[in-house]
This record gives C-alpha cells, structure tokens and sequence, in this order.
C-alpha cells in the first residue's frame, strides 16, 4: 500500500468497450469487481496492473498507455467494508482476454448492472456513466 497501510488499496483497470465496462468474477463470490489487485512491497501502481491482469486474464497491460482514469474511496464502516480505496486506470492491452483459474466469470456491464458489483466498483460505474462513457 502506497499510503503507508492506513487505507487498503486496489489498483484497477478500467477497459470500456461499446458503452460497456469490463468486470470479473473470482470464485466464491456473487460481486463483480474491476480487474486488477493489491501492490507486491515496493511496487508501482503500473507494475502492478501489469502483474495483475497478467494473472486474472493473461492479457498483457502497456505500462506507457496508462491514464489514471480516478481513485474511488469509502468510509470506515461501510456495509460492504471500508475504508477502502481503489486506483483506476485506463490502459491499452495485447492478448485475449482469458480467465485465469482464479476468476471465474468475465462479463461486459453497463451502468444499468452496478448494483452487481461492489461499494467502490459501483463509485467509478457513477464517474464512467457521467462521463459519457458507460451506456
């Protein structure tokens, strides 16, 4: 964690496609969630994209294309868990997009299905729609 441990923080990427968001599912779990993950100690929020959707969807991420696209927080005591803070970026990728055995579902979302995905995923769902970018 960047911030020095006070907030846990994730580092996620944002990929819209034809007015829909990328989003998994890891086994286990009902919520969908933006792609991405924690920082290894010492990493850069670019290494860890990289390392992280490597891993998720064995895509490869291009660190020079990434654009902080915003960071989403909430509170302590938040029903679903908090505080917790979340980095998203947008990034250019090669490779298919291919679950790892650790996600166990891909899916295309619009804005109309943010109440599938978790407190934090649903605040960038709000600044993608208004930006005009999730249909």
């Amino acid at each position: 964690m960047a911030n020095g441990g006070s907030v846990p923080e994730k580092v996620a990427w944002i990929l819209v496609r034809d007015g829909r968001v990328l989003v998994t599912r890891s086994h286990g779990r009902d919520r969908f969630y933006f792609p991405g993950g924690h920082r290894e100690p010492g990493e850069s929020d670019g290494e860890t994209l990289v390392r992280e959707i490597d891993e998720e969807l064995r895509a490869v991420i291009d660190p020079d294309s990434m654009v902080h696209f915003g960071t989403f927080d909430i509170g302590e005591g938040h029903p679903d868990h908090g505080p917790f803070r979340m980095i998203c970026y947008t990034a250019d990728h090669s490779g298919e997009l291919t679950p790892s055995g650790e996600i166990a579902e891909k899916a295309w979302f619009r804005h109309a299905d943010r109440d599938r995905v978790s407190a934090v995923d649903a605040l960038a769902f709000d600044a993608l729609h208004r930006a005009g970018r999730l249909s």
